[in-house]
């Protein structure tokens, strides 16, 4: 758990640091690769890159739990939590699916924001600094970022 949490975020912060959201797109299920192009990546992550947090730190440090690795009854698993930092910490809820016997991406929620953790809600809300990509249905994702909602 703790490796698929660092893998994806670490993969974050080199797709903003770099443009280049192909590894980050590689990483996903199918069908958060139907519906996210590594260019809709990078335009959803434009918030975050923006922003030029360097998200390298989830690397060493301990992430705080929130949501414990669950199974819902698509077999989809969502973790959520954030990585205690100051002035900023890492907040993050992802969604993996199995495919071929691995967990792929199949949903991101990524922002950084103030050291107070909170609770997330049962479907992860985009505030105004967060990049977001989440499933539509456990067969399809859909992308969101705070200025440019999918329909």
């Amino acid at each position: 758990m703790l490796i698929l949490i660092r893998a994806t975020l670490i993969a974050v912060q080199q797709s903003n640091q770099t443009g280049n959201y192909g590894v980050l797109y590689g990483l996903g299920a199918p069908g958060f690769q139907s519906l996210n192009s590594p260019e809709r990546l990078a335009d959803i992550f434009a918030g975050l890159r923006a922003q030029n947090y360097d998200l390298s730190g989830v690397a060493v440090l301990e992430p705080q739990l929130t949501v414990l690795p669950e199974l819902d009854a698509n077999n989809v698993m969502r973790i959520a939590g954030y990585f205690p930092s100051v002035p900023l910490q890492v907040n993050f809820d992802l969604q993996f699916a199995p495919v071929a016997g691995r967990w792929r991406l199949l949903g991101i929620s990524v922002n950084v924001g103030p050291p107070t953790p909170a609770a997330p809600l049962a479907e992860p809300v985009t505030p105004p600094s967060a990049s977001e990509v989440k499933p539509a249905n456990p067969a399809q994702s859909q992308a969101r970022s705070s200025s440019k909602p999918a329909r």
